[in-house]
Protein backbone atom coordinates (compact mmCIF):
# COMPACT_ATOMS: atom_id res chain seq x y z
CA UNK A 1 0.00 0.00 0.00
CA UNK A 2 1.35 3.45 -0.90
CA UNK A 3 2.08 5.94 1.90
CA UNK A 4 -0.36 8.82 2.41
CA UNK A 5 2.29 11.46 1.58
CA UNK A 6 3.05 9.62 -1.65
CA UNK A 7 -0.63 9.50 -2.56
CA UNK A 8 -0.99 13.24 -1.92
CA UNK A 9 1.74 13.87 -4.49
CA UNK A 10 -0.24 12.09 -7.20
CA UNK A 11 -1.12 14.73 -9.86
CA UNK A 12 -4.84 13.89 -9.64
CA UNK A 13 -4.90 14.45 -5.86
CA UNK A 14 -2.85 17.63 -6.12
CA UNK A 15 -5.28 18.94 -8.74
CA UNK A 16 -8.25 18.49 -6.35
CA UNK A 17 -6.48 20.74 -3.84
CA UNK A 18 -5.29 23.29 -6.42
CA UNK A 19 -8.80 23.57 -7.88
CA UNK A 20 -10.13 24.04 -4.32
CA UNK A 21 -12.39 21.05 -4.81
CA UNK A 22 -11.19 19.82 -1.44
CA UNK A 23 -8.92 21.13 1.33
CA UNK A 24 -5.55 19.49 1.98
CA UNK A 25 -6.61 18.39 5.47
CA UNK A 26 -9.78 16.80 4.11
CA UNK A 27 -7.74 15.09 1.37
CA UNK A 28 -5.46 13.60 4.02
CA UNK A 29 -8.44 12.47 6.11
CA UNK A 30 -10.18 10.74 3.18
CA UNK A 31 -7.02 9.02 1.96
CA UNK A 32 -6.31 7.72 5.46
CA UNK A 33 -9.84 6.32 5.71
CA UNK A 34 -9.62 4.58 2.32
CA UNK A 35 -6.20 3.08 3.00
CA UNK A 36 -7.26 1.94 6.49
CA UNK A 37 -10.33 0.26 4.99
CA UNK A 38 -8.21 -1.59 2.41
CA UNK A 39 -5.67 -2.63 5.04
CA UNK A 40 -8.43 -4.04 7.25
CA UNK A 41 -9.81 -6.14 4.38
CA UNK A 42 -6.35 -7.49 3.57
CA UNK A 43 -5.60 -8.41 7.21
CA UNK A 44 -8.91 -10.27 7.47
CA UNK A 45 -8.35 -12.09 4.15
CA UNK A 46 -11.40 -10.35 2.68
CA UNK A 47 -9.58 -8.44 -0.08
CA UNK A 48 -10.73 -9.85 -3.44
CA UNK A 49 -9.33 -7.33 -5.93
CA UNK A 50 -6.50 -8.59 -8.12
CA UNK A 51 -4.12 -5.70 -7.50
CA UNK A 52 -0.43 -6.54 -7.42
CA UNK A 53 1.51 -3.27 -7.56
CA UNK A 54 1.73 0.08 -5.82
CA UNK A 55 0.62 1.85 -9.00
CA UNK A 56 -2.50 -0.30 -9.25
CA UNK A 57 -3.27 0.40 -5.59
CA UNK A 58 -2.77 4.13 -6.22
CA UNK A 59 -5.19 4.09 -9.17
CA UNK A 60 -7.74 2.17 -7.12
CA UNK A 61 -7.41 4.55 -4.12
CA UNK A 62 -7.75 7.65 -6.34
CA UNK A 63 -10.90 6.13 -7.88
CA UNK A 64 -12.34 5.53 -4.40
CA UNK A 65 -11.39 9.08 -3.43
CA UNK A 66 -13.38 10.45 -6.34
CA UNK A 67 -16.43 8.44 -5.24
CA UNK A 68 -16.07 9.68 -1.66
CA UNK A 69 -15.86 13.27 -2.87
CA UNK A 70 -18.98 12.81 -4.97
CA UNK A 71 -20.84 11.44 -1.94
CA UNK A 72 -19.69 14.40 0.17
CA UNK A 73 -21.34 16.80 -2.26
CA UNK A 74 -24.72 15.22 -1.54
CA UNK A 75 -26.40 16.31 1.67
CA UNK A 76 -27.32 13.47 3.99
CA UNK A 77 -30.61 15.24 4.68
CA UNK A 78 -32.08 15.86 1.25
CA UNK A 79 -35.43 16.41 -0.41
CA UNK A 80 -37.26 13.37 -1.72
CA UNK A 81 -40.41 12.90 -3.77
CA UNK A 82 -42.97 11.01 -1.71
CA UNK A 83 -44.96 8.92 -4.19
CA UNK A 84 -46.18 6.48 -1.53
CA UNK A 85 -49.38 8.39 -0.80
CA UNK A 86 -48.62 8.24 2.96
CA UNK A 87 -49.31 11.81 4.04
CA UNK A 88 -47.39 11.81 7.33
CA UNK A 89 -44.52 9.50 6.43
CA UNK A 90 -42.34 9.46 9.57
CA UNK A 91 -39.28 8.15 7.71
CA UNK A 92 -39.64 10.98 5.18
CA UNK A 93 -39.92 13.79 7.72
CA UNK A 94 -43.65 13.79 8.40
CA UNK A 95 -45.41 17.07 7.62
CA UNK A 96 -44.01 19.27 4.85
CA UNK A 97 -44.40 22.92 5.79
CA UNK A 98 -46.63 25.49 4.15
CA UNK A 99 -44.83 27.99 1.93
CA UNK A 100 -45.45 30.83 4.40
CA UNK A 101 -43.87 28.77 7.19
CA UNK A 102 -40.77 28.02 5.08
CA UNK A 103 -40.46 31.70 4.14
CA UNK A 104 -40.68 32.73 7.79
CA UNK A 105 -37.87 30.31 8.68
CA UNK A 106 -35.73 31.88 5.95
CA UNK A 107 -36.50 35.41 7.19
CA UNK A 108 -35.60 34.56 10.77
CA UNK A 109 -32.54 32.51 9.80
CA UNK A 110 -30.91 35.24 7.72
CA UNK A 111 -31.27 38.12 10.19
CA UNK A 112 -31.44 38.92 13.86
CA UNK A 113 -34.87 38.47 15.41
CA UNK A 114 -37.05 39.26 18.42
CA UNK A 115 -36.62 35.75 19.85
CA UNK A 116 -36.22 37.04 23.42
CA UNK A 117 -36.63 40.77 23.00
CA UNK A 118 -39.64 42.96 23.79
CA UNK A 119 -39.73 45.83 21.28
CA UNK A 120 -42.26 47.85 23.32
CA UNK A 121 -40.16 47.95 26.48
CA UNK A 122 -36.70 47.50 24.97
CA UNK A 123 -36.02 44.77 27.53
CA UNK A 124 -35.63 41.01 27.51
CA UNK A 125 -38.72 39.12 26.42
CA UNK A 126 -39.75 35.46 26.52
CA UNK A 127 -39.65 33.09 23.55
CA UNK A 128 -42.62 31.28 25.09
CA UNK A 129 -44.87 34.29 24.37
CA UNK A 130 -44.30 34.15 20.59
CA UNK A 131 -46.96 31.55 19.76
CA UNK A 132 -48.98 31.28 22.97
CA UNK A 133 -51.59 33.84 21.95
CA UNK A 134 -52.28 32.01 18.67
CA UNK A 135 -52.59 28.62 20.39
CA UNK A 136 -54.93 29.89 23.11
CA UNK A 137 -57.08 31.78 20.58
CA UNK A 138 -57.39 28.67 18.37
CA UNK A 139 -57.98 26.11 21.12
CA UNK A 140 -59.81 28.11 23.77
CA UNK A 141 -57.25 27.08 26.40
CA UNK A 142 -56.21 29.47 29.15
CA UNK A 143 -52.49 29.08 28.45
CA UNK A 144 -50.02 27.20 26.26
CA UNK A 145 -46.40 26.17 26.07
CA UNK A 146 -44.21 24.61 23.35
CA UNK A 147 -41.38 22.08 23.86
CA UNK A 148 -39.31 20.15 21.32
CA UNK A 149 -41.69 17.21 20.69
CA UNK A 150 -44.69 15.47 22.20
CA UNK A 151 -42.57 12.77 23.86
CA UNK A 152 -40.78 15.59 25.69
CA UNK A 153 -44.16 17.09 26.60
CA UNK A 154 -45.31 13.82 28.19
CA UNK A 155 -42.08 13.46 30.15
CA UNK A 156 -42.16 17.11 31.22
CA UNK A 157 -45.72 16.99 32.56
CA UNK A 158 -45.12 13.75 34.46
CA UNK A 159 -41.82 15.03 35.87
CA UNK A 160 -43.27 18.37 36.93
CA UNK A 161 -46.49 17.12 38.51
CA UNK A 162 -46.03 13.47 39.47
CA UNK A 163 -42.41 12.82 40.46
CA UNK A 164 -42.51 10.49 43.47
CA UNK A 165 -46.28 10.19 43.22
CA UNK A 166 -48.87 8.00 41.47
CA UNK A 167 -50.37 8.38 38.00
CA UNK A 168 -53.47 6.40 37.05
CA UNK A 169 -53.63 4.96 33.51
CA UNK A 170 -55.96 2.48 31.85
CA UNK A 171 -54.22 -0.71 30.68
CA UNK A 172 -55.83 -0.21 27.28
CA UNK A 173 -53.89 3.07 26.93
CA UNK A 174 -50.36 1.88 27.78
CA UNK A 175 -49.26 2.42 24.22
CA UNK A 176 -45.93 2.14 22.44
CA UNK A 177 -45.25 4.47 19.54
CA UNK A 178 -42.41 4.62 17.01
CA UNK A 179 -38.85 4.22 18.24
CA UNK A 180 -39.92 2.02 21.20
CA UNK A 181 -41.34 5.01 23.12
CA UNK A 182 -43.56 3.47 25.79
CA UNK A 183 -45.81 5.38 28.17
CA UNK A 184 -44.82 3.02 31.00
CA UNK A 185 -41.09 3.54 30.37
CA UNK A 186 -41.29 7.32 30.12
CA UNK A 187 -43.30 7.37 33.34
CA UNK A 188 -40.55 5.37 35.07
CA UNK A 189 -37.93 7.82 33.77
CA UNK A 190 -39.95 10.76 35.11
CA UNK A 191 -39.99 9.32 38.63
CA UNK A 192 -43.75 8.82 38.67
CA UNK A 193 -45.36 5.55 39.80
CA UNK A 194 -47.65 3.88 37.30
CA UNK A 195 -50.99 2.64 38.60
CA UNK A 196 -52.63 0.41 36.00
CA UNK A 197 -56.38 0.00 36.06
CA UNK A 198 -58.99 -1.94 34.11
CA UNK A 199 -58.16 -4.46 31.41
CA UNK A 200 -56.79 -4.17 27.87
CA UNK A 201 -60.25 -3.88 26.36
CA UNK A 202 -62.40 -2.51 29.19
CA UNK A 203 -61.98 0.20 31.81
CA UNK A 204 -64.83 1.55 33.94
CA UNK A 205 -65.27 4.73 35.97
CA UNK A 206 -65.23 2.63 39.13
CA UNK A 207 -61.70 1.48 38.25
CA UNK A 208 -60.48 5.07 38.37
CA UNK A 209 -62.40 5.82 41.55
CA UNK A 210 -60.99 2.78 43.38
CA UNK A 211 -57.41 3.64 42.35
CA UNK A 212 -57.49 7.23 43.66
CA UNK A 213 -55.44 7.74 46.82
CA UNK A 214 -53.72 10.59 48.62
CA UNK A 215 -50.63 9.78 46.53
CA UNK A 216 -52.44 10.29 43.22
CA UNK A 217 -50.91 13.22 41.32
CA UNK A 218 -52.56 12.82 37.92
CA UNK A 219 -55.12 10.89 35.95
CA UNK A 220 -53.52 10.26 32.56
CA UNK A 221 -55.55 9.64 29.43
CA UNK A 222 -53.60 8.48 26.38
CA UNK A 223 -55.42 8.92 23.10
CA UNK A 224 -55.17 5.78 20.97
CA UNK A 225 -54.05 7.68 17.89
CA UNK A 226 -51.69 5.04 16.48
CA UNK A 227 -53.94 1.96 16.79
CA UNK A 228 -57.62 1.03 16.94
CA UNK A 229 -59.20 -1.17 19.60
CA UNK A 230 -62.37 -2.77 18.26
CA UNK A 231 -64.86 -5.37 19.42
CA UNK A 232 -65.90 -5.92 23.04
CA UNK A 233 -64.50 -2.66 24.42
CA UNK A 234 -65.36 0.11 26.84
CA UNK A 235 -63.60 3.23 28.09
CA UNK A 236 -64.61 6.09 30.35
CA UNK A 237 -66.12 9.17 28.76
CA UNK A 238 -64.11 12.33 29.38
CA UNK A 239 -67.14 14.12 30.89
CA UNK A 240 -67.63 11.42 33.55
CA UNK A 241 -63.90 11.35 34.27
CA UNK A 242 -63.84 15.14 34.59
CA UNK A 243 -66.58 15.03 37.24
CA UNK A 244 -64.68 12.43 39.25
CA UNK A 245 -61.40 14.35 39.01
CA UNK A 246 -63.05 17.60 40.11
CA UNK A 247 -64.71 15.85 43.06
CA UNK A 248 -61.39 14.38 44.21
CA UNK A 249 -59.32 17.47 43.27
CA UNK A 250 -56.98 15.55 40.95
CA UNK A 251 -55.96 17.05 37.58
CA UNK A 252 -56.48 15.18 34.29
CA UNK A 253 -53.75 15.15 31.68
CA UNK A 254 -54.42 13.83 28.17
CA UNK A 255 -51.67 12.89 25.75
CA UNK A 256 -53.60 13.55 22.57
CA UNK A 257 -50.77 12.35 20.33
CA UNK A 258 -51.50 13.56 16.82
CA UNK A 259 -53.63 16.53 17.77
CA UNK A 260 -55.66 18.44 15.19
CA UNK A 261 -57.12 21.93 14.99
CA UNK A 262 -59.02 21.04 11.81
CA UNK A 263 -62.17 18.98 12.32
CA UNK A 264 -61.74 16.17 9.77
CA UNK A 265 -64.93 14.54 11.06
CA UNK A 266 -66.91 17.23 9.25
CA UNK A 267 -65.41 15.93 6.01
CA UNK A 268 -66.33 12.36 6.98
CA UNK A 269 -62.68 11.48 7.57
CA UNK A 270 -62.08 9.48 10.74
CA UNK A 271 -63.24 10.27 14.25
CA UNK A 272 -60.20 12.15 15.57
CA UNK A 273 -61.19 14.60 18.34
CA UNK A 274 -59.97 18.17 17.93
CA UNK A 275 -57.87 19.90 20.56
CA UNK A 276 -60.73 22.41 20.93
CA UNK A 277 -63.15 19.63 21.90
CA UNK A 278 -60.80 18.38 24.60
CA UNK A 279 -60.35 21.88 26.01
CA UNK A 280 -64.14 22.37 26.14
CA UNK A 281 -64.44 19.03 27.95
CA UNK A 282 -62.46 20.57 30.81
CA UNK A 283 -59.22 18.59 30.56
CA UNK A 284 -56.62 20.33 32.74
CA UNK A 285 -53.59 19.64 30.51
CA UNK A 286 -53.41 18.40 26.93
CA UNK A 287 -50.36 17.77 24.77
CA UNK A 288 -50.01 16.98 21.06
CA UNK A 289 -47.54 16.99 18.19
CA UNK A 290 -46.79 19.93 15.93
CA UNK A 291 -45.69 17.92 12.90
CA UNK A 292 -48.59 15.51 12.55
CA UNK A 293 -52.17 16.58 11.79
CA UNK A 294 -51.37 20.19 12.62
CA UNK A 295 -48.96 20.20 9.66
CA UNK A 296 -46.26 22.29 11.29
CA UNK A 297 -42.70 21.73 12.57
CA UNK A 298 -41.66 19.10 15.09
CA UNK A 299 -42.86 20.34 18.46
CA UNK A 300 -44.75 19.28 21.54
CA UNK A 301 -47.61 21.67 22.27
CA UNK A 302 -49.05 21.76 25.79
CA UNK A 303 -52.34 23.58 26.45
CA UNK A 304 -54.54 23.82 29.51
CA UNK A 305 -55.38 25.64 32.71
CA UNK A 306 -53.14 28.63 33.42
CA UNK A 307 -52.23 27.47 36.92
CA UNK A 308 -50.64 24.30 35.52
CA UNK A 309 -48.96 25.91 32.50
CA UNK A 310 -47.46 28.58 34.77
CA UNK A 311 -45.90 25.87 36.91
CA UNK A 312 -44.34 24.31 33.79
CA UNK A 313 -42.98 27.69 32.71
CA UNK A 314 -41.13 28.04 36.01
CA UNK A 315 -39.69 24.51 35.93
CA UNK A 316 -35.92 24.21 35.38
CA UNK A 317 -36.42 21.40 32.86
CA UNK A 318 -38.08 23.80 30.42
CA UNK A 319 -34.71 25.22 29.38
CA UNK A 320 -33.58 21.72 28.40
CA UNK A 321 -36.71 21.13 26.31
CA UNK A 322 -37.22 24.57 24.79
CA UNK A 323 -37.53 25.05 21.04
CA UNK A 324 -35.36 27.21 18.78
CA UNK A 325 -36.23 30.23 16.65
CA UNK A 326 -36.78 28.16 13.49
CA UNK A 327 -39.44 26.01 15.18
CA UNK A 328 -41.19 29.06 16.59
CA UNK A 329 -41.03 30.90 13.27
CA UNK A 330 -42.58 28.06 11.28
CA UNK A 331 -45.11 27.23 13.99
CA UNK A 332 -46.27 30.85 14.16
CA UNK A 333 -46.74 30.99 10.38
CA UNK A 334 -48.64 27.68 10.42
CA UNK A 335 -50.94 28.80 13.23
CA UNK A 336 -51.65 32.05 11.37
CA UNK A 337 -53.07 30.04 8.48
CA UNK A 338 -55.54 28.42 10.89
CA UNK A 339 -56.34 31.81 12.43
CA UNK A 340 -57.15 33.20 8.99
CA UNK A 341 -59.26 30.16 8.05
CA UNK A 342 -56.70 29.10 5.45
CA UNK A 343 -56.00 25.63 6.86
CA UNK A 344 -56.22 24.11 3.38
CA UNK A 345 -52.95 25.87 2.54
CA UNK A 346 -51.25 23.56 5.05
CA UNK A 347 -49.87 20.70 2.87
CA UNK A 348 -50.91 18.00 5.35
CA UNK A 349 -54.52 19.19 5.50
CA UNK A 350 -54.62 19.66 1.73
CA UNK A 351 -53.27 16.15 1.06
CA UNK A 352 -55.72 14.49 3.45
CA UNK A 353 -58.68 16.37 1.93
CA UNK A 354 -57.62 15.72 -1.70
CA UNK A 355 -60.48 14.06 -3.60
CA UNK A 356 -60.14 11.08 -5.92
CA UNK A 357 -60.87 13.15 -9.01
CA UNK A 358 -57.95 15.52 -8.48
CA UNK A 359 -55.62 12.58 -7.82
CA UNK A 360 -56.88 10.83 -10.95
CA UNK A 361 -56.06 13.93 -13.01
CA UNK A 362 -52.45 13.83 -11.82
CA UNK A 363 -52.24 10.09 -12.48
CA UNK A 364 -53.64 10.59 -15.99
CA UNK A 365 -51.17 13.40 -16.66
CA UNK A 366 -48.27 11.16 -15.62
CA UNK A 367 -49.41 8.24 -17.79
CA UNK A 368 -50.03 10.43 -20.84
CA UNK A 369 -46.62 12.07 -20.47
CA UNK A 370 -44.84 8.70 -20.36
CA UNK A 371 -46.79 7.28 -23.29
CA UNK A 372 -45.51 10.05 -25.56
CA UNK A 373 -42.00 8.70 -25.00
CA UNK A 374 -40.45 5.53 -26.27
CA UNK A 375 -40.21 3.70 -22.93
CA UNK A 376 -40.77 -0.05 -22.30
CA UNK A 377 -43.48 0.40 -19.68
CA UNK A 378 -46.92 -1.06 -19.18
CA UNK A 379 -49.08 1.23 -17.03
CA UNK A 380 -52.45 0.92 -15.41
CA UNK A 381 -54.47 3.39 -13.32
CA UNK A 382 -56.35 1.58 -10.55
CA UNK A 383 -58.38 2.52 -7.48
CA UNK A 384 -56.59 2.09 -4.16
CA UNK A 385 -56.32 3.68 -0.71
CA UNK A 386 -53.82 6.04 0.92
CA UNK A 387 -52.82 6.01 4.57
CA UNK A 388 -52.48 9.15 6.67
CA UNK A 389 -49.48 7.67 8.50
CA UNK A 390 -47.41 8.98 11.40
CA UNK A 391 -49.40 6.87 13.84
CA UNK A 392 -52.47 8.93 13.01
CA UNK A 393 -56.03 7.72 12.34
CA UNK A 394 -54.87 4.14 11.67
CA UNK A 395 -58.39 2.99 10.82
CA UNK A 396 -58.80 5.58 8.06
CA UNK A 397 -58.20 4.63 4.43
CA UNK A 398 -58.39 7.53 1.99
CA UNK A 399 -59.73 6.59 -1.45
CA UNK A 400 -57.18 7.29 -4.18
CA UNK A 401 -55.91 6.25 -7.61
CA UNK A 402 -52.46 4.77 -8.15
CA UNK A 403 -50.49 4.11 -11.31
CA UNK A 404 -49.17 0.55 -11.48
CA UNK A 405 -46.00 0.44 -13.56
CA UNK A 406 -44.48 -2.70 -15.06
CA UNK A 407 -41.23 -2.80 -17.05
CA UNK A 408 -40.48 -5.23 -19.88
CA UNK A 409 -37.12 -6.34 -18.48
CA UNK A 410 -36.69 -4.82 -15.00
CA UNK A 411 -38.17 -6.18 -11.78
CA UNK A 412 -40.24 -3.93 -9.54
CA UNK A 413 -37.53 -4.06 -6.87
CA UNK A 414 -34.90 -2.94 -9.39
CA UNK A 415 -37.11 -0.05 -10.52
CA UNK A 416 -37.87 1.03 -6.93
CA UNK A 417 -34.18 0.88 -6.01
CA UNK A 418 -33.12 2.92 -9.05
CA UNK A 419 -35.77 5.56 -8.35
CA UNK A 420 -34.57 5.77 -4.73
CA UNK A 421 -31.04 6.41 -5.97
CA UNK A 422 -32.19 9.07 -8.43
CA UNK A 423 -31.57 12.76 -7.79
CA UNK A 424 -33.91 13.70 -6.22
CA UNK A 425 -34.80 10.29 -4.70
CA UNK A 426 -38.28 9.05 -5.61
CA UNK A 427 -39.94 6.83 -2.99
CA UNK A 428 -42.70 4.49 -4.20
CA UNK A 429 -44.72 1.49 -3.10
CA UNK A 430 -44.10 -2.02 -4.48
CA UNK A 431 -46.99 -4.50 -4.73
CA UNK A 432 -47.37 -7.72 -6.72
CA UNK A 433 -44.25 -7.11 -8.80
CA UNK A 434 -45.45 -3.65 -9.79
CA UNK A 435 -44.25 -0.20 -8.76
CA UNK A 436 -47.11 1.95 -7.47
CA UNK A 437 -47.20 5.73 -7.71
CA UNK A 438 -49.79 7.40 -5.46
CA UNK A 439 -50.07 11.04 -6.49
CA UNK A 440 -51.91 12.17 -3.35
CA UNK A 441 -48.52 13.28 -2.00
CA UNK A 442 -46.99 14.45 -5.31
CA UNK A 443 -47.37 17.91 -6.82
CA UNK A 444 -47.39 18.84 -10.53
CA UNK A 445 -43.76 19.97 -10.57
CA UNK A 446 -42.67 16.67 -9.01
CA UNK A 447 -44.59 14.70 -11.65
CA UNK A 448 -42.31 16.19 -14.30
CA UNK A 449 -39.27 14.99 -12.35
CA UNK A 450 -40.73 11.48 -12.02
CA UNK A 451 -41.45 11.36 -15.76
CA UNK A 452 -37.85 12.35 -16.51
CA UNK A 453 -36.54 9.70 -14.11
CA UNK A 454 -38.69 7.00 -15.69
CA UNK A 455 -37.62 8.03 -19.19
CA UNK A 456 -33.98 7.38 -18.28
CA UNK A 457 -34.69 4.34 -16.11
CA UNK A 458 -33.20 1.73 -18.42
CA UNK A 459 -29.95 3.66 -18.74
CA UNK A 460 -29.48 4.06 -14.97
CA UNK A 461 -30.02 0.45 -13.87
Amino acid sequence: LPAIDRLKQDPRCKKYVLDETISESMLTELLQQIVASIRKLILHNEWTNEINSEMEFTNYIVTQLKKEMTDLKINSLQNVINATGVVLHTNLGRAPLARSAAEQIYNVATAYSTLEYDIKTGTRGSRHDIVERYITALTGAEAALVVNNNAAAVYFVLKAFAKGKEVIVSRGELVEIGGSFRISSIMEESGATLVEIGTTNKTHLADYEQALTEETALILKVHKSNFALIGFTEEVDTTDLRQLATKRNVPIYEDLGSGTLFDFKRKQIGSEPTVQEKVRAGIDLISFSGDKLLGGPQAGIIVGKKVYIDKLKKHQLLRVLRVDKFTLASLEATLKLYMNERAKEVPTVRAILADKESIYEKARYFVDALRTMDVPFRMEIVEATSMIGGGTMPEVELPTYVVKVFHETLTSDAIARTLREHAPPIITRVREDAVLFDFRTVNKKEIELIVEACKNLGNEV
